[in-house]
């Protein structure tokens, strides 16, 4: 099972679908194939720029591209549905058993509430879902009907993902308007997913390093 089958499959995309219709009514800002896909891609980038295999590469964007179909269960605990679903699908493959396990694995740890890094693959996964911060994941329209959520992404006027092997650094850059967001809320809302960005980059033999209006947070 490849990265481009598991992208055409009906299945996972019905479940990513309803995900995200669920999320919509919840007031959540997307969560559709177009992130699943950025955090795919983002992760497999992540991991070609430290040097690993392609091999590792093509798990995080099968384990990214299908990170957030528990979100069709319930949004609690969506991490721990997502990997069993996964689990069910993926066993009906030809994925090598040692495979199925990394990508599962690697879905069920990917929530700051209950998860972690634990090895390269869920490491880039971690870091490509929790720095895909942009104005258009915002699906509310009306300021004046902004929750929280609403407020930090689009606040969010320009964000840039640095990978440097050399310098051994994972660079998350943020311009925020504060007269949208301010400060205060921004890390009441993302200070978690920052330090758990830390930790995963420890696993990749590199420091996280966070900037926003041009200071350096983390």
């Amino acid at each position: 099972m490849t990265y481009k089958e598991i992208k055409r499959d009906p299945e996972i995309s019905a479940f990513l679908k309803k995900g995200n219709e669920n999320l919509g009514v919840l007031g959540y800002t997307d969560h559709s194939a177009v992130h699943c896909q950025l955090v795919a891609e983002r992760a497999a980038y992540i991991l070609k720029t430290f040097g690993h295999s392609e091999h590792d590469m093509e798990l995080a964007k099968i384990a990214g591209y299908m990170h957030d179909i528990g979100n069709a269960i319930n949004r609690t605990h969506h991490a721990e549905y997502g990997a069993l679903l996964t689990n069910d699908i993926l066993r009906r493959t030809d994925m090598p058993l040692e495979d199925r396990v990394t990508v599962v694995s690697a879905i069920g740890n990917h929530d700051e509430s209950t998860g972690g890094a634990k090895d390269p693959v869920s490491a880039a996964l971690i870091i490509a879902d929790k720095t895909d911060v942009r104005r258009n994941r915002v699906r509310n329209k009306e300021m004046a009907a902004f929750d929280i959520h609403d407020r930090v992404n689009y606040a969010v006027t320009d964000t840039k993902l640095k990978v440097n092997r050399e310098k051994g650094t994972i660079s998350l850059n943020l311009q925020i308007d504060e007269s949208i967001c301010t400060m205060y809320e921004y890390f009441e809302i993302f200070l978690g997913r920052m330090m758990m960005c830390r930790k995963a980059a420890e696993i990749l033999g590199a420091r996280f390093k966070l900037t926003v209006n041009g200071g350096k947070i983390l």
